[in-house]
């Protein structure tokens, strides 16, 4: 999807308006998002930064997890990692990585996690034949 942000605001919008319908409660102003821990660490002028800058680190987060092959929590820990980086970027003017250093960082440690579940499989599957032949 060429729009993948916007629309995940606008999925978490629509959400949050009806579980308050449902629940008959006070409509939102702003959506789920705005609930994270990381937005209330926020200052009161970062909050509209924290929130688009999340949206966009979970819109990233669910394309690597659509298309990758095998599920690993590195990249959610990656962009967890930036989310951090981000709030202490704000607070403290410390300069935050690059987006590009840290997911090669993340693709590399992708990789080693993804030769250590083959590995695990492959034992797996030599224990199971090995049983089969008893």
């Amino acid at each position: 999807q060429r729009h993948c942000l916007p629309s995940l605001c606008l999925w978490e919008l629509w959400v949050s308006l009806c579980w308050a319908l449902k629940t008959r409660g006070n409509t939102p102003k702003y959506g789920l998002i705005f609930h994270s821990t990381f937005i209330g660490r926020a200052a009161a002028k970062n909050k509209g930064r924290i929130s688009r800058y999340l949206a966009n680190k979970c819109s990233i987060a669910s394309r690597i997890d659509c298309f990758s092959e095998v599920p690993t929590s590195v990249f959610g820990e990656k962009l967890r990692e930036q989310v951090e980086e981000r709030l202490s970027f704000y607070e403290t003017g410390e300069i935050p990585r690059k987006n590009l250093d840290v997911m090669k960082e993340a693709i590399v440690q992708a990789e080693e996690a993804a030769a250590e579940i083959a590995r695990k499989l492959e034992k797996q599957e030599k224990k199971r034949l090995k049983k089969e032949k008893k």
